[in-house]
């Protein structure tokens, strides 16, 4: 004990070198190590606080190294192992603190003499006190103090090579032990215990021998619990623990054994993102960078909304620190803003560093996801919840996962990086997120070509050249060049996979693939230099591949770019970029592949606007080019502009017209041919709806190729161009025109009918598409015209083709019977009694006419009288067309070559009946009936039959003198039919048909005149019958109450005409005039007009004075 005080009294002059000397030199600490033997711990306490403060000074720690080595190492680890005083372990630990700061000592007290290979064998822990299991004894101990000086003292050997020394505390299981310390609440100890599991981490061994899964659930507890706490530090040191388990943790050991310590861990993450310290929220980014592994969740079944709200906040909380975007830019336009301001890190001092890191495992973290859904494809146990209850949907599944994922990017993630690219740009930040936009093209494999069409559309292409060009040249940033490459590729391919679907070309695609891998990571240069590079032309006697694929990609890419709207280079630099593009090419023989000269030609057209004409070498080389293809088709694009482009050059036009015509129409969609002209009403709507139209317009002759299309292409492309023609007569004034289109009708038919026989001018189904054409032209001419040769060989060749037709072929005959009733009515007297006699010359024509009029009792009505099906328009125009003949035949007294016949019957009880026949087909036959009435049924060209009855007609009646005298009507017929007019007239009162009105009131004024000239009496007793009265008041009772309605007054001029003062009073006449005077005569309508001037007159011719 006087030697102990002895020292303790030079414990004050250690630093002395002299007293230091005399504590050796006299074997002082000989001595001293003694006091270590003796069974008293108060004494060995107060040695071990001896030897602490003598190795707590480098001079000591020099000095009394050989003494450690040799004599106090042994007796110190015996000492530390067998303490039970806790002022003994206190003061051994401190000793030992002291040793640790020495690599020396480090090395003796963990046996380092020992090879490698024994160190791992659990054995060597077998000996006498080991430092590795006397530090687990004291962790073992409940006292707090003791733990967190252990896991001190062990973070002080590790910290000098964990790779040396780690594997001996990993063998003594000393992980195991450091994990259940996590769950007290001693900040210090947990401290401690993160500090010394985080230089575990280093070693293999620690994750091999699974002492990760054994305490993840503790560590997982212990972050929750020290978020109550406010220790920044300890947070972070947490973080950055889990962290890097996630990270080193071996792929073939599941972290996660159980789902709810994986959601358990999902909460925590959750909980330290939304952390108010920012320093917090980035270490817990970066732990979800690093949690987003498959092998971390995919315990069944996988957590898929847990981990969505996860991405979310983490993605919420980085766009929070993130201004706003000042502007809605493309990305292109982003990027280049910044670059005004070169160098790149001018502008990264106003990103906050930390702020720049936290954007950066964001990023991070996202693309992780996003490889994540990826993973999950391949596994099936992973594409939707196993435990999800039957007949039931569950969202937890890969699909909502991954839609969830794409609409995040779009909605936050590309905004977000926008916002930061506007201050600054970060080769690792956009490479992450390049690299996230690449991963997310097969997310969601169905909405890869909307992705990837919308990123083309936000200029992407030009974001991603821009940074090549900025970070990439001169072989700088391999990485960011390599993501920026792919991305490129796989954009490009997309784009062509999307826009390029009638071309299902495996063979294309590849090349396309092989071009751009290998040419891409070359292509570092801004756009102004590619610009250049696109105009340079190779040696003459070496053809430089490598300046061929840069040029080519680049073509791709401007390519791509254009057609989805990011026009990044000025239009007239571009196209003369392209000319001399193609005139290289040309010159020094390079075979330009089809998708790359199909890009230049597109190129070329939506830059013409802006660029001077192409001369005719230009003209001449793309000609020479174009007659190289075995198909037009492979380097043809649907859009307006190279539609243009090869019509507005008479020399592109002459040679590739028809065929780009015919690729037009073959990939226009049908839904436009029907809906054109309603859902345009001005004319610049129709002609971006129909491009073609303005070039009809300026160019006539391109009608002729149009015409050839409608007989040498499909019922479909056809019709397509049967509309777009539709539309150009009825926009565009141009009688030339149609005196060319009438020219080529006649020539096609001609063709066609010297061609062809019946059997195969029905079953060509273009056919009935010209003849609608035909009948369009004759429709234009809107006045009364004189026909000319071409008219008349017209008539000629379309009555011959009705003549080699059947009725049940309404598709030919529809349209040729209205071209013929159409000529009868379109024309001069001089040519219409010509015309007359074409149609009754042609035999063949008035027999076809005879089975259609035949038809009408035949054919079945409709389920629906009021729909007009194809056999009934057809019966509508035989109707009408032998009406206009019965007419002009009696009018001119043309000869008649071939008579018809008609059943009288049936025809009156058609009209009579109805028989739900279509209210056009009524108005037909009543037109029919009206010029026979007015022949008073004698005609050469009209047969009247009575003897065949239909099953529905009324009996006939015992003859008397009316029936006599209105032969070959009835008297009970005139009745009959003149009921059934009124009830057609009430009907029409219901539907607000005009059309209908003004037949029926036209077929009573007929019929009343007709009778009138057979038998006066009779005539005045049908226009006298009080029912006309009733009809009156009937069609005034309507919606309408004025008189001055077309069908009621012609009704009043039939009671006036033939004096029916019972129907019609004088009051009724003076409340005409009066309203007639009342009204603008100019704001009538036409046929009110009419009416009422016709009603006046008949009031002048019988007199009646006005009261």
């Amino acid at each position: 004990m006087h030697l102990i005080g002895t020292l303790f009294g030079m414990l004050h002059s250690v630093e002395d070198s002299s007293a230091l000397n005399l504590l050796v030199e006299d074997n002082l600490v000989d001595h001293l190590l003694m006091g270590l033997t003796y069974p008293n711990e108060s004494i060995k306490a107060a040695v071990c606080y001896l030897y602490g403060k003598l190795y707590s000074s480098p001079a000591g720690t020099e000095r009394l190294s050989g003494h450690f080595e040799e004599r106090l190492c042994v007796v110190f680890l015996n000492t530390l192992g067998s303490a039970q005083t806790k002022e003994l372990q206190v003061n051994c630990l401190g000793l030992l603190k002291e040793l640790l700061k020495s690599d020396h000592f480090v090395s003796i007290l963990m046996n380092n003499a020992k090879t490698e290979e024994e160190t791992e064998n659990p054995d060597f822990l077998e000996g006498e006190n080991p430092l590795p299991l006397v530090l687990k004894k004291l962790l073992l101990t409940r006292d707090e103090m003791l733990q967190a000086a252990s896991s001190h003292c062990m973070a002080a050997v590790l910290v000098h090579s964990p790779s040396r020394y780690a594997p001996a505390f990993i063998h003594a299981d000393v992980p195991e032990f450091l994990f259940e310390c996590l769950l007290c609440k001693s900040e210090i100890l947990i401290w401690s215990v993160y500090c010394c599991l985080l230089l575990l981490t280093e070693e293999r061994l620690f994750f091999s021998k699974c002492h990760t899964v054994y305490g993840i659930e503790s560590l997982v507890r212990s972050l929750r619990g020290v978020l109550l706490l406010n220790n920044v530090e300890l947070h972070k040191q947490g973080l950055l623990l889990f962290t890097e388990i996630l990270k080193r943790q071996p792929v073939e050991i599941k972290l996660f054994t159980n789902r709810g310590v994986c959601i358990e861990a999902i909460d925590v993450l959750m909980e330290t993102v939304n952390c108010p310290v920012l320093e917090v929220a980035v270490e817990a980014v970066k732990a979800v960078a690093a949690f987003l592994r498959k092998d971390h969740v995919s315990s069944p079944p996988v957590p898929y909304e847990e981990l969505q709200k996860l991405l979310e906040a983490v993605l919420k909380r980085c766009a929070d620190l993130s201004p706003p975007q000042s502007s809605k830019r493309h990305a292109g336009d982003v990027l280049f803003s910044v670059s005004q301001s070169h160098p790149a890190n001018r502008n990264l001092g106003r990103v906050p560093q930390r702020q720049g890191q936290f954007l950066l495992n964001t990023l991070e973290s996202f693309r992780n996801a996003c490889r994540l859904a990826v993973e999950f494809q391949g596994d099936f146990m992973a594409q939707e919840n196993a435990f999800t209850a039957p007949n039931s949907e569950s969202k937890d599944t890969l699909s909502n996962f991954s839609e969830f994922l794409l609409r995040i990017c779009d909605s936050l993630c590309i905004p977000m990086v926008m916002s930061y690219l506007e201050r600054a740009v970060s080769p690792s930040v956009t490479e992450v997120f390049i690299s996230a936009l690449s991963t997310l093209f097969t997310v969601v494999p169905s909405m890869r070509n909307k992705f990837s069409k919308k990123l083309a559309s936000s200029s992407f292409i030009r974001l991603t050249l821009e940074l090549k060009a900025r970070f990439c040249s001169v072989q700088s940033n391999p990485v960011l060049n390599h993501t920026c490459s792919s991305f490129l590729c796989s954009l490009c391919l997309n784009l062509y996979s999307a826009t390029e679907k009638t071309r299902t070309s495996s063979q294309e695609e590849q090349e396309m693939s092989e071009l751009l891998q290998k040419g891409l990571p070359q292509l570092n240069y801004t756009i102004a230099e590619s610009l250049l590079l696109l105009s340079e032309t190779p040696e003459p006697f070496f053809l430089d591949q490598s300046l061929c694929s840069h040029q080519h990609c680049f073509v791709l890419l401007l390519y791509f770019a254009y057609s989805f709207g990011d026009r990044f280079v000025p239009d007239a630099e571009l196209f003369l970029a392209v000319r001399n593009f193609l005139l290289s090419a040309q010159d020094h023989g390079d075979c330009l592949p089809p998708h790359i000269l199909r890009a230049a030609l597109y190129l070329l057209a939506v830059c013409q606007d802006k660029g001077k004409a192409l001369d005719v070498r230009s003209l001449s080389t793309i000609r020479r080019i174009l007659d190289n293809l075995t198909d037009l088709s492979l380097v043809y694009v649907h859009c307006p502009p190279l539609l243009k482009f090869f019509l507005c050059y008479p020399e592109l036009m002459g040679r590739f017209g028809h065929q780009v015509l015919q690729l037009w129409f073959s990939w226009e969609d049908c839904k436009q041919t029907e809906v054109e002209e309603s859902d345009f009403g001005s004319s610049d709507q129709l002609n971006s709806a129909n491009p073609l139209l303005p070039i009809l317009k300026s160019n006539s002759s391109i009608l002729l190729i149009l015409l050839d299309l409608v007989c040498s292409s499909s019922v479909e492309v056809a019709w397509k161009v049967l509309m777009t023609l539709r539309t150009f007569l009825e926009r565009n004034e141009d009688v030339l025109v149609c005196d060319l289109l009438r020219s080529r009708f006649l020539q096609i038919l001609q063709q066609l009918l010297v061609e062809s026989s019946s059997a195969t001018l029905q079953a060509n189904r273009n056919l009935p598409v010209l003849l609608n054409l035909l009948f369009l032209v004759q429709l234009r001419s809107k006045g009364i015209r004189e026909l000319d040769s071409t008219d008349f060989k017209l008539l000629h060749q379309v009555c011959n083709l009705c003549g080699k037709c059947r009725p049940r072929d309404t598709d030919l005959l529809q349209p040729s019977l209205n071209f013929l009733y159409w000529s009868l009515h379109q024309t001069t007297p001089c040519s219409q009694q010509r015309a007359v006699a074409v149609l009754l010359s042609n035999v063949s024509l008035l027999e076809l006419l005879q089975k259609v009029l035949e038809c009408t009792w035949l054919w079945s009505p409709p389920s629906r009288p009021a729909s007009l099906s194809s056999e009934d328009a057809l019966l509508c125009s035989g109707w009408l067309l032998v009406a206009s003949l019965l007419l002009y035949q009696h009018r001119y007294n043309t000869e008649v070559h071939q008579t018809l016949s008609v059943d009288l019957k049936e025809v009156l009880n058609t009209v009579i009946f109805r028989n739900k026949k279509p209210i056009l087909l009524l108005v037909s036959i009543m037109q029919f009936l009206r010029a026979v009435l007015r022949q008073n049924f004698s005609s050469a060209l009209l047969v009247i039959v009575g003897q065949n009855t239909a099953p529905n007609a009324a009996q006939p009646q015992p003859s008397s003198v009316q029936d006599t005298a209105l032969h070959p009507l009835a008297m009970q017929q005139v009745f009959l039919l003149v009921v059934s007019l009124q009830n057609l007239l009430v009907h029409v009162q219901l539907q607000k048909d005009l059309l209908l009105s003004q037949a029926v009131v036209a077929c009573l004024e007929t019929l009343v005149e007709h009778l009138y000239v057979k038998n006066q009496d009779v005539a005045l007793h049908v226009a006298s019958q009080p029912w006309h009265r009733f009809l009156l008041f009937t069609l005034l009772s309507g919606g309408q109450k004025s008189f001055l309605q077309p069908a009621v007054l012609r009704l009043m001029t039939l009671f006036v005409r033939y004096q029916s003062s019972n129907i019609i009073s004088q009051k009724e006449i003076s409340q005409i005039i009066q309203e007639a005077a009342e009204a603008s005569i100019a704001e009538l309508p036409e046929a009110t007009s009419h009416a009422l001037h016709l009603f006046l007159s008949q009031l002048k011719a019988n007199k009646i004075e006005k009261p």
